[in-house]
């Protein structure tokens, strides 16, 4: 066994002023958590590695919320009701998004503009009163005990020493909540397999007006389970890919000329080694020109489509999780369980990404997203507040995918829409627990439901309990 080498050293670092509240990563769990933090009164620093907020919406180019309805109802509230109401007020949808995406359709996948997304939430931070610390990232921390006493920033002035009374892990990777010693999974070492990686990418010069897309999203529907279908296929027989990757979630119309595209896996990449994100990045941008060529040779109206960005970032779909105060389970999904702490409720079918391009794999994955682990029309699990506490934390919450669910939920509750639930519900608990002295593992969580209630979340739960559901 080979050993690391080692070294040390001591540096003495300029220290900022302290805040109440410091989210780490802001994204869509990141951003909700400050804002509605901020709208609470702390005094709230997001720190975000890139230089915009909205995470995978945004860097990641992956320009389309997973599902806010069952069906029958919509399912969300409070923050992601408003930023939805937002962006149909400025046209951030794409153009064939009618209100039936929202309100009354199951398993439908919202599109939207990156780009409007990105000023939205921008003017919601500010507005918020929300200090914006772009292109830095949380490198270390500090304990007293067993509360996380302050965090170590690094940017293009140096380091950084930031005090505050609570924090906020919205990374994807539960980089905070593992250097702050939190017991996590991760995934590549726990399992024999890990969900792929996608880079996606922004496509312009697209004929939406082709005959063959009809006159609405039904037509535009017609042509993408046509194109994963026969036309896909048929590319793998003809020796058109590097690899045989016979699922890719596909393009999604977000203006009159232009699309973003969720397609080609980078299976087997580990999101937690530089060395193999940066192959992987590399690796996805010679996916990205295959797909391009492929739906200019293949798909109606593409003829002409050309390649405008792949994404900066990879869009990872699994890495690190916390082991939280409960773990979220498969048979809680199938049996719709319902919590006196949940902090939303969510109907996504458990969407795990076939891990390699093996058949079998493939027929795994549908046999799972259209079988027994789809919620079905009018369904919904419960997302309980005790999966986004670290076992046994004081001031640490977490949000986003790094949440503590099995590897199945995890594939349902991991999209952007369930995130800013997460989100809020993680800034209001922080925001409780200042004011109250209670620690994140022992919340009363009456009293959250409550404020997230009043502020406009949609819990249906019958039963209120003030202790969280544990394992």
């Amino acid at each position: 066994m080979t050993t690391t080498p080692t070294h040390s050293y001591t540096r003495r670092i300029p220290v900022d002023a302290p805040y109440d509240l410091v989210v780490a990563g802001g994204g869509p769990a990141g951003t909700a958590a400050a804002v509605c933090a901020a709208r609470l009164g702390l005094k709230t620093l997001l720190v975000e590695a890139t230089g915009c907020l909205g995470g995978m919406g945004t860097s990641g180019l992956v320009a389309s919320f997973g599902p806010v309805s069952d069906g029958e109802r919509m399912l969300v509230g409070g923050f992601m009701k408003e930023l939805l109401d937002t962006m149909w007020q400025q046209k951030a949808f794409g153009p064939q998004v009618v209100p039936e995406f929202l309100n009354a359709q199951l398993n439908r996948w919202v599109p939207f503009k990156p780009e409007h997304l990105k000023r939205i939430l921008d003017d919601f931070a500010v507005q918020a009163g929300v200090e914006l610390r772009f292109f830095s990232r949380v490198v270390d921390v500090e304990m007293e005990g067993d509360r996380l006493r302050g965090v170590v920033l690094s940017n293009v002035e140096g380091l950084r020493f930031v005090e505050a009374k609570a924090f906020v892990d919205a990374t994807g990777d539960a980089a905070l909540a593992a250097l702050a010693g939190a017991e996590c999974k991760v995934v590549l070492r726990d399992t024999d397999t890990v969900a792929p990686s996608t880079l996606c990418s922004l496509l312009g010069g697209m004929h939406w007006d082709d005959p063959a897309y009809g006159s609405d999203w039904q037509g535009i529907d017609a042509v993408k389970n046509r194109t994963k279908a026969e036309l896909l296929p048929q590319a793998i027989d003809d020796g058109h890919f590097t690899q045989e990757d016979r699922f890719m979630p596909g393009m999604n119309k977000i203006g009159e000329r232009t699309a973003t595209l969720n397609a080609g896996h980078v299976f087997q990449l580990n999101p937690l080694s530089v060395r193999s994100l940066s192959d992987g990045m590399v690796f996805g941008r010679k996916l990205a020109l295959e797909y391009l060529e492929f739906y200019r040779q293949y798909v109606p109206g593409c003829a002409d489509l050309e390649l405008l960005a792949t994404a900066p970032v990879m869009g990872v779909r699994d890495s690190r999780r916390i082991v939280g105060e409960f773990e979220l389970g498969i048979e809680d999904f199938r049996n719709r369980r319902q919590f006196p702490d949940q902090i939303a409720v969510y109907n996504r079918p458990t969407d795990v990404h076939p891990t390699d391009t093996s058949k079998a794999e493939y027929e795994r994955f549908l046999k799972d997203f259209h079988g027994k682990d789809n919620l079905g029309r009018g369904g919904c699990v419960g997302i309980p507040y005790s999966i986004l506490v670290p076992r046994g934390a004081q001031n640490l919450w977490v949000a986003g995918r790094c949440h503590s669910s099995d590897t199945k939920v995890h594939g349902s509750i991991r999209a952007q829409s369930a995130a800013y639930m997460m989100g809020q519900a993680v800034g209001t608990a922080a925001a409780q627990s200042i004011s109250t002295g209670q620690p994140a593992c022992d919340l009363d969580t009456q009293a959250l439901v409550e404020t997230l209630r009043r502020a406009g979340a949609f819990l249906p739960q019958e039963t209120l309990s003030h202790e969280m559901t544990r394992s």
